[in-house]
């Protein structure tokens, strides 16, 4: 539902609607676009990948293994575990990325609000879990958060890869909120003018007008943000979970075999490359037909 009409005398004197940009400001969008872009994933990333690990392959067989099946052997042996803790990884990923959504989904909201107060402490928010380090919020939850939770006699142990998790959705929650801000405030400001002429109260304009304008801008960086955070998860096996980064690890070490090291690890990539790369590969569609025509 689009709305167009004249500017109603007396508009936007003091309110937050009076800064909302016209159809031309879909650059508050940009940012999130061009760090989303340098870090974006290529076909020609993956043919990297592999090069690089039948090379790592090939360098292992001439380190002290007449052939490459040894190398292949311990791959194919340590799969299954690899693959148990890359599963971690996207359950950690789909939950961080759920609740970062609703809440940054609220606070993106919060930040057009007319009262200050909300306004103010929902941007500081914001501010704040978008340009903190991930790991530091990985550290803060990991350490900070109760081992577990007593709820009457039942005792309830939280795991550390909840803990993790909830670090990881603090992060997300501000990356969201501000991508909600800018595409709320990418609408023409006609939008909201002609709807408040025709008496429209700010919640209907806000979900029946602006909010289903604004889903197709900001679900391409939605979609990057996600791409992202399942590349950032391994980040959490250095606080202790049972990753694939960490099963990755306990492999090499278990093996006791240093020319393991560049298969396994480059075995890892790949796997994060299969799963990230359709991904980054609709976003691409999605923002070529949703933003950059806009």
């Amino acid at each position: 539902m689009t709305l167009s009409g004249n500017k109603p005398s007396g508009y936007g004197a003091g309110k937050p609607l009076a800064d909302h940009a016209p159809a031309h400001d879909a650059w508050r969008l940009a940012p999130t676009r061009n760090w989303a872009r340098v870090l974006r994933l290529r076909a020609r990333h993956g043919i990297w990948l592999l090069l690089a690990f039948l090379l790592c392959l090939s360098i292992g067989a001439l380190s002290g293994e007449t052939d490459l099946s040894p190398t292949a052997a311990a791959l194919l042996k340590w799969t299954p575990v690899i693959l148990r803790g890359f599963a971690l990884n996207i359950l950690m990923s789909v939950i961080a990325m759920a609740i970062g959504t609703v809440g940054g989904f609220v606070l993106g909201i919060a930040q057009i609000s007319h009262r200050t107060v909300i306004r103010r402490g929902s941007w500081l928010f914001t501010e704040f879990f978008r340009n903190a380090p991930w790991l530091v919020l990985l550290f803060y939850c990991m350490f900070l958060l109760p081992f577990q939770v007593k709820i009457g006699s039942a005792i309830i142990p939280v795991p550390d890869w909840v803990k993790a998790t909830f670090g990881l959705a603090l992060s997300v929650a501000g990356n969201v909120s501000e991508i909600v801000r800018g595409g709320l405030q990418s609408i023409p400001s006609t939008q909201w003018e002609a709807a408040e002429s025709m008496a429209f109260s700010r919640r209907v304009i806000l979900w029946q007008i602006i909010i289903p304008q604004c889903v197709k801008r900001m679900l391409p960086p939605w979609m990057n943000l996600y791409a992202l955070l399942i590349m950032a998860t391994p980040l959490a096996s250095i606080v202790g979970v049972n990753d694939a980064m960490t099963m990755t690890q306990a492999a090499i070490t278990a093996e006791g075999r240093h020319e393991l090291v560049g298969p396994m690890y480059l075995y890892l990539m790949c796997l994060f490359f299969v799963y990230s790369y359709p991904i980054t590969w609709w976003t691409d569609r999605l923002e070529r037909r949703y933003v950059v025509m806009m």
